[in-house]
Parts: C-alpha cells; sequence; structure tokens
C-alpha cells in the first residue's frame, strides 16, 4: 500500500513540474544501490523543489504584477485593438493620478527585472 502511495505522490509530483521531477528522481533510483540513502536523496529533492515553489508562490513580484500588471496589460490592449481596428468599445482613458502610477509601475518593474537579469549575470 505504502509502495502505492508513493508511485502515486511521485506521478502527481510528476504532473504538476512537468516531468522534471520525475526525471531526476528516476536518475536516483538507478544511480544509487542502498535502499535508505535512495529514498534520503528523493526526499532531499522533493523538498528543495517544494521550497523553490513555495518561495515563488510567496514573492512580492508574482503578486504585484498579477494585481497590477495584468490588469494594466489587458486595459493597454483594448486601447491598442480599439485604436487599430476601430471598434466602438469608446476606451477611457485612466483618470490623471492613475495614469502617472501607471507609467511608473510597469516602468519600475521593468528596471527591477532587468537589475535582477544583469545582476544574475554578474553572480
Amino acid at each position: 500500500m505504502l509502495a502505492l502511495l508513493s508511485k502515486g505522490g511521485t506521478a502527481l509530483l510528476g504532473w504538476l513540474t512537468g516531468g522534471t521531477l520525475d526525471r531526476i528522481l528516476d536518475s536516483v533510483d538507478h544511480k544509487v544501490d542502498n535502499e535508505t540513502e535512495r529514498e534520503r536523496i528523493k526526499a532531499d529533492i522533493i523538498k528543495t523543489h517544494m521550497q523553490a515553489q513555495a518561495s515563488l508562490l510567496v514573492s512580492r513580484t508574482w503578486w504585484f504584477q498579477l494585481f497590477f500588471v495584468i490588469p494594466l496589460g489587458i486595459w493597454f490592449a483594448a486601447v491598442v485593438a480599439d485604436s487599430l481596428f476601430h471598434f466602438t468599445w469608446n476606451v477611457a482613458a485612466l483618470p490623471p493620478p492613475l495614469d502617472t502610477w501607471a507609467g511608473w509601475i510597469v516602468s519600475s518593474l521593468f528596471l527591477v527585472d532587468g537589475g535582477k537579469a544583469i545582476i544574475g549575470r554578474f553572480r
């Protein structure tokens, strides 16, 4: 029963991670002979992977982009589509303080993400 649950959990993790974690765990199965050591290594790999996923979900940038950049992107796409294809949507402009803030938000995200990429290359 435990083996069945283990295989089901491994299959679920493989489905959620696109198969990357599954391939790593298969490599551990083929290379490590000691069963206890194999299970310890697998547990460490899964723990590290889950910690990376959790840190991504709680990072400030991800939530910030979700709540601010996506609505701005939808609004901008509507303005562009309305302008190019002459729909009768009549998309309203953002009110005076929000238009300035929207520019700052999008600019700061590009600067932050660009800075992270540059710093990441020097590390």
